[in-house]
């Protein structure tokens, strides 16, 4: 990579492009450790990348994301109108993982037992046994999160944030890998209960599934002809728990440079400093916490990795600013009764702060 190069960021998927560094050589000094992935290992990840992508049409930036959050140990909550592929998405990254597998339809009588399991009294053998529930295993789906109810939820917010079940005096480890999945409705509000925004923050990313366009939704028409007749595309792989647990070291090891660890701390201090973007300062009532700095730090490695590179450009942090940090941001009363959205915040930011 030569010294002065530009690089061009977009915001999204279908965003436009924005041109967001100049003269930074991301590789210089980079560590050995960055160079020692297991390129085997990488084919194996873009076969099941490849494979995600021929069985969802026009959902390459769903399917990116998805491996962002399994190569990362992060969740991701996918919101989107009915019939967007969001439950198809999960389950048919569930087939291309050697991993148990378990769907959560969340419903307003829905109980914390039903998610994480119950205690039962066994009197031939004189004694208590716990029967672990859904939330037991490596890839969980809560579909429409937003029906469950607050209790509900806060039994999901300590499998999320802690990686283990609490049932009565008893503490239980979740396996490893463990990932969630969340959806959600944007469309209906009757019998829903928004998510608090800690449970919010424990997402890596907020990913929202527009329509496809119409060349895309004809290869679906041709597709779901397919499968109607029994052609359905089966996964080309499984990848296995260890080779995730690999991904995931390898991940860890791609090359951030420190003016991209700054960059992105300057990104998000921006959405706390009232003279760095001062009109979208004034419509946050509560901006990014350092947990949306790790996040969006660890998604671009991910991102790199996808890429088949062994270190992060700005094109990576700015691809994935929206979907790590709007979720994170809480606007104040009258940015929201004016129709501004936090993600509306993000493309202001992006222009106004630039790699050095």
């Amino acid at each position: 990579m030569l010294s002065g190069e530009v690089y061009i960021a977009s915001t999204g998927e279908g965003s436009s492009a924005r041109a967001v560094g100049q003269g930074m050589n991301v590789q210089d000094k980079a560590p050995a450790a960055a160079a020692t992935a297991d390129m085997a290992l990488r084919d194996r990840v873009g076969a099941l990348r490849a494979g995600l992508e021929d069985g969802l049409i026009g959902a390459s930036g769903l399917v990116q994301r998805l491996l962002i959050g399994l190569l990362t140990g992060g969740h991701v909550l996918v919101e989107g109108a009915p019939g967007l592929a969001k439950t198809r998405a999960v389950k048919r990254l569930s087939s291309g993982l050697d991993a148990s597998f378990a769907r959560i339809q969340c419903t307003p009588d829905l109980m914390p037992a039903d998610l994480t399991g119950t205690t039962v009294w066994r009197p031939d053998q004189g004694r208590f046994e716990f029967l672990p529930g859904p939330i037991f295993h490596s890839l969980v789906l809560v579909d429409e999160i937003n029906r469950a109810p607050p209790k509900v939820q806060s039994a999901l917010l300590e499998a999320m944030a802690e990686r283990q079940v609490t049932a009565g005096a008893s503490t239980y480890p979740l396996p490893d890998p463990f990932m969630v999945v969340a959806t959600q409705n944007p469309i209906e509000h009757e019998g829903t209960f928004p998510l608090p925004e800690a449970q919010l923050d424990r997402f890596l990313m907020h990913v929202v599934v527009g329509l496809p366009d119409t060349t895309s939704e004809r290869l679906i028409l041709d597709l779901v002809e397919r499968e109607t007749a029994g052609h359905e595309q089966a996964m080309p792989l499984k990848l296995s728990g260890e080779e995730v647990r690999a991904a995931r070291r390898d991940v860890a090891n791609v090359y951030l440079a420190p003016a991209l660890k700054d960059y992105i701390v300057r990104l998000v201090s921006a959405t706390r400093d009232a003279d760095t973007v001062p009109e979208v300062r004034r419509a946050i009532e509560y901006p990014v916490s350092p947990r949306g700095t790790l996040s969006l730090a660890a998604a671009s490695k991910a991102r790199a990795y996808l890429e088949g590179r062994d270190h992060v450009t700005p094109d990576d942090v700015a691809d994935l600013a929206a979907d790590t940090l709007a979720h994170r941001l809480v606007l104040t009363w009258r940015a929201a009764a004016d129709g501004r959205t936090a993600r509306d915040l993000v493309g202001p930011l992006l222009d106004a702060v630039r790699p050095l």
